[in-house]
């Protein structure tokens, strides 16, 4: 296996992201593939795998876009783009937003924007912004659930974060003694994954056969249930 910092190619070119998120249909990557050079030879075989914002550099490994069938044969597509606050897109995600979604609705029945912000204000106002044209905005990046999931005018469902699917007796992720230890004496450490309390975090949509949002529900299972 190769292996970026956070993306890793397996002997047969399948993705798989260890950063973020993954899936064997919508392998999203948020900004976690810009976090070292090495990552882009590891993944530019297999870039039609991979989903990054689209609102990265068009030089950047993988696309903003993507359209996949469901199960049931339900066309959905995701669009993939990165706030602006304390992050580093190439251009603004607001500016690309409405073009891309238009361009996701000609191709398919459901549009789900993955917004990827540190900021709330960023992701409620892509939520509003998209009202009506997106079946859903799903805020993404800062790892905990919000109880906030609800369906805005024109059939859109918004959540500002979906939560984190991983070790939740941790920093977001991250060994909490490493994270104390970063905090309190200023000095860099090295991230090492937390173990304990492994939970699966998510939403839930309901949407008719226009690709409008009727509902939105959060979900949280542990791996004890």
């Amino acid at each position: 296996m190769e292996n970026g910092e956070r993306t890793s190619i397996d002997a047969g070119g399948a993705a798989y992201i260890t950063g973020q998120t993954s899936s064997t249909d919508f392998p999203t990557t948020s900004n976690a593939v810009q976090a070292t050079p090495t990552t882009a030879p590891c993944t530019r075989p297999t870039d039609q795998q991979i989903i990054r914002p689209a609102n990265m550099s068009s030089e950047s490994p993988g696309r903003g876009m993507v359209v996949h069938p469901s199960a049931d044969g339900t066309r959905v597509a995701v669009v993939n783009l990165m706030g602006r606050l304390y992050l580093e897109p190439a251009r603004s995600p607001f500016d690309m937003a409405p073009d891309l979604v238009a361009r996701a609705r000609e191709q398919a029945d459901a549009v789900i924007v993955d917004f990827h912000a540190e900021a709330t204000s960023e992701k409620v106002a892509m939520g509003r912004m998209l009202a009506g044209s997106a079946t859903a905005v799903i805020g993404t990046h800062t790892h905990i659930q919000t109880n906030d999931p609800t369906v805005l005018p024109g059939g859109t469902a918004y959540l500002t974060d979906a939560g984190m699917t991983g070790p939740h007796d941790s920093v977001i992720g991250v060994r909490s003694d490493l994270i104390v230890r970063r905090f309190v004496t200023g000095l860099p450490v090295r991230f090492e994954p937390g173990e304990g309390d492994v939970r699966l975090e998510g939403a839930l949509i309901e949407c008719d056969g226009q690709g409008r949002a009727t509902a939105i529900s959060t979900f949280r299972l542990r791996e004890s249930e």
